[in-house]
């Protein structure tokens, strides 16, 4: 299955938030362990190897302290962050394939982020961007406008492992079902937002149209991580997969 314009716009922003994040935690002079990082943000231990890669390819001195993890060199501070007029480019570009996303929640984050990461434009950047935008326009082919504001709190779930209680409301069916849920993974298709979970009613994993949950409640309970592969997932049959929706 291949992203669409807004998943890979999650992706990329995912991606950089996390890295970010990572060299926070290592500006703190902590030691860093793989197996840690790859708990924390809920990826892979291979992940976390090119995370690391990725910082030191940028100039960030990581180095590893055999058997016990990843630190900052001595007398490592970070640069003021400064963006490329590609970059910035990139970014702007990426604020209107969100803004078509059918979940306000994740709209007003990425918006809100977004003006967090042009406060550090140059000013000659930061003119240049303002243009490029005002001649940008992404059509909408949405046959109806399918919205839900979800997305930004189940991704806290789905990453601090969070029990979710849900009134699912499934298609063609005005029945309201109660579940309790695992959240473990979400994708995009056809302009709709998918949470995988494992669900307590159906005791299996199943797939969530966020757009059809009524009302849902993040429980301050945690989840011992069953270890959802969504890669495994998707190898199912299509056809089951819809099924269980």
């Amino acid at each position: 299955m291949s992203l669409n314009v807004g998943s890979l716009s999650l992706v990329l922003m995912t991606q950089l938030s996390r890295l970010i994040a990572i060299l926070t935690l290592l500006k703190s002079k902590r030691i860093l362990t793989a197996t840690e990082l790859s708990h924390k943000y809920n990826i892979t231990v291979r992940t976390v190897y090119r995370d690391i890669k990725k910082l030191i390819d940028a100039g960030v001195p990581v180095v590893t302290i055999e058997g016990k993890g990843y630190s900052l060199m001595d007398g490592y501070t970070v640069p003021p962050v400064q963006f490329t007029e590609k970059e910035a480019n990139a970014l702007i570009t990426a604020q209107h394939l969100v803004t078509k996303s059918n979940d306000s929640s994740f709209v007003i984050d990425y918006k809100d982020a977004l003006i967090k990461i042009k406060s550090v434009f140059k000013s000659s950047i930061l003119e240049k961007s303002e243009h490029l935008s005002d001649k940008i326009h992404v059509f909408d082919t949405r046959e109806k406008n399918i919205a839900s504001n979800a997305l930004s709190e189940i991704q806290l779930a789905i990453t601090n492992y969070n029990y979710v209680e849900i009134n699912y409301k499934k298609a063609n069916d005005n029945n309201i079902s109660f579940r309790k849920i695992e959240p473990y993974a979400i994708y995009s298709t056809e302009n709709k937002w998918i949470l995988i979970a494992w669900c307590y009613m159906r005791i299996e994993y199943r797939a969530f149209r966020i757009d059809r949950i009524q009302h849902f409640k993040i429980l301050p309970e945690t989840f011992e991580d069953r270890k959802f592969s969504i890669q495994a997932f998707f190898r199912q049959d299509p056809y089951d997969i819809k099924k269980k929706k």
